[in-house]
Order: C-alpha cells, then sequence, then structure tokens
C-alpha cells in the first residue's frame, strides 16, 4: 500500500462564497455560472493554496510527496498548481483522476435551494424518503456511489504507487468519504465526523499514515497552516 496518503481540500472557490450568500437570502440565482467543473477559486481561495505550498516547503525532504493526483475540477487543478509554485520545489507533476471529481448533482448542478424547491417541488420528500446516504439527485449521484468510486481509486492508488507518499487534491465529499472507505466507517459514524469536527475546510489538510501495514489516521480537517481570517 501506499505509505502516505494527504488529503487537500481545494481552496475557497467562488460558488462557496456565492451559494451561502444566496442560500441566506432565499435567492433563485447565485452570482455564479457555467458548469461546475469550470468555477474558479476567489483570491482568499488562491491564499489559501499559496499557504498549503509553504508548507510543503516546510516538509523534510524524507517527507515531501512523490506522487500528486489531483481531481479533474478547475479549483482542485489550480490549488495544486499555486502550491507548488508556492512551494519553491521540485514536486512531482500531476495528473488528475475522474474518480476524484466533486459530487454529482446532475441536473441541481449550480442551483440554489431556492432554485431547486422551485423547479423540483418533489425532491425534498425524495430525499427524506431515501435518506442523505442514498438520495440520489435527478442524473446525479449519492454518497453512497461516491464510496464505491473512491474504493476503485484506492484499489489502483496502492497497487501504482505501493510505498510512496501520495497527496490528493480534491473536494469536501470526496475528503470525507475517503474517511468513510478508508476507515469502514458507517452513515451514522460519519454524521458523527461532521458534527465533532465540521464541515471540510478550504485548503485543510488530512493524513493518513500507511506505515503500520494499514492506512491509519494522523490528522483530520486541520488549518493550522492558513493565515488567519
Amino acid at each position: 500500500m501506499v505509505a502516505e496518503l494527504i488529503l487537500v481540500r481545494h481552496g475557497q472557490s467562488l460558488a462557496n462564497v456565492a451559494f451561502i450568500a444566496a442560500n441566506a437570502e432565499g435567492l433563485l440565482e447565485a452570482a455564479v455560472s457555467g458548469r461546475d467543473a469550470e468555477v474558479p477559486l476567489t483570491e482568499t481561495g488562491e491564499e489559501q493554496a499559496a499557504a498549503v505550498g509553504k508548507w510543503l516547503a516546510a516538509l523534510p525532504e524524507e517527507h515531501r510527496p512523490q506522487a500528486v493526483i489531483t481531481s479533474p475540477y478547475l479549483r482542485a487543478r489550480e490549488t495544486w498548481r499555486i502550491a507548488a509554485a508556492s512551494s519553491g520545489l521540485d514536486l512531482p507533476a500531476p495528473r488528475t483522476d475522474d474518480r476524484l471529481v466533486d459530487r454529482l448533482m446532475g441536473e441541481l448542478e449550480l442551483l440554489t435551494h431556492a432554485a431547486v424547491a422551485a423547479r423540483y417541488p418533489d425532491e425534498a420528500a425524495r430525499r427524506a424518503e431515501a435518506g442523505e446516504f442514498e438520495y440520489v439527485p435527478p442524473g446525479g449521484e449519492s454518497f453512497a456511489d461516491i464510496a464505491i468510486r473512491l474504493k476503485s481509486f484506492l484499489d489502483d492508488l496502492h497497487t501504482d504507487h505501493a510505498g510512496q507518499r501520495v497527496i490528493v487534491v480534491a473536494h469536501d465529499a470526496v475528503v470525507l468519504m475517503m474517511r468513510a472507505v478508508i476507515e469502514q466507517l458507517s452513515w451514522d459514524e460519519v454524521l458523527e465526523v461532521e458534527r465533532e469536527a465540521g464541515s471540510v475546510r478550504n485548503a485543510s489538510i488530512t493524513r493518513f499514515d500507511g506505515g503500520p501495514g494499514e492506512l491509519t489516521l494522523d490528522r483530520y480537517n486541520v488549518i493550522d497552516h492558513l493565515p488567519p481570517t
């Protein structure tokens, strides 16, 4: 298996800011358009990515990543690009993996809460009936589906990068469900993780140690490296 797995959530994106504001006001539209895959970082997100780079630069050489894999989404790719440049290190070239994308919301992609309620009035009942783990948005995927693709990703990761230190840059759903897959958590246990640690923060660092022969959580959702806000 891999010697170490570090998970980094992308820096703050335009959608992170726009949807909090729009949902708070009950708006039908948020100040973001286009495809979710192409949503850019904010200036704060870029600063957070640079801080990840400084954190990498401070690592001893024997703890620096030997392989880098990112979500294909712009906000994840840009987070790594800025972090790598900020580090000043000669780091491995990244590759992308489609199994690291954010949760696919299908027809609900980039819709505010108010817009979903207006255009898809039956979805709230469907969601309640299915339960959050199994609920599938129209044309999208459930958290159970995310777990399946991440299990496949991890199986290949251990084969392709056995004994290596790997860094993954992706999304909050990926970081959370990676814990579920690695630690074999039930959905209730996943919810308990969120209750105790809060949502996965932008540019946070989660680390698993593969030294003991299995991946063991070392730290989760840490932002000590980020500038104060």
